[in-house]
């Protein structure tokens, strides 16, 4: 049996491995550069259909209660409704607060993420549900959510 076993690795082997592990960093750094816009605009996507999802909940709700007064409690939240959809201010209490947290939550009804530098052009906004009458006969039009990902640096 030899008295002398080698333990470790040899310098050189440690220098192969650096510069192999150099070589990846500078090709994998750039393609991971500049992700965060990105990110922004799948998170401004994201709120966005939660909302709207929020809001037809809401109004199935509403729809099953044979027309409530407004406001109205939905999981412990009081929900004012306009033309039987959820106003702009109360479609934030409708969202899970987990989902909700990366964003700014203005009384409008405008979710902005957080970091977003432009906060005018990256957004999702809630307007509220409205009424046309035509020919005496009301309808109600859906609640829209616009979204904006113009400039989500």
């Amino acid at each position: 049996m030899n008295r002398f076993t080698q333990r470790g690795f040899t310098l050189i082997e440690l220098v192969v491995v650096i510069v192999i592990l150099g070589i990846l960093a500078a090709f994998a750094v750039p393609r991971f550069m500049g992700m965060e816009g990105q990110a922004r605009v799948a998170a401004v996507k994201a709120i966005g259909g939660s909302m709207a999802s929020a809001g037809a909940m809401a109004h199935g709700i509403w729809e099953a209660t044979a027309s409530p007064a407004s406001p109205l409690t939905i999981e412990g939240q009081s929900i004012t409704f306009v033309n039987t959809y959820p106003n702009a201010a109360s479609i934030g209490l409708l969202l899970d607060q987990s989902t909700a947290s990366g964003y700014s939550n203005p009384a409008n009804g405008e979710f902005v993420p957080n970091g977003a530098t432009a906060a005018g052009n990256c957004h999702a906004r809630y307007a509220n549900a409205t009424a046309v009458v035509t020919g005496g006969q009301t309808q109600i039009i859906a609640p829209v959510v616009a979204l904006v990902t113009t400039n989500c640096n």
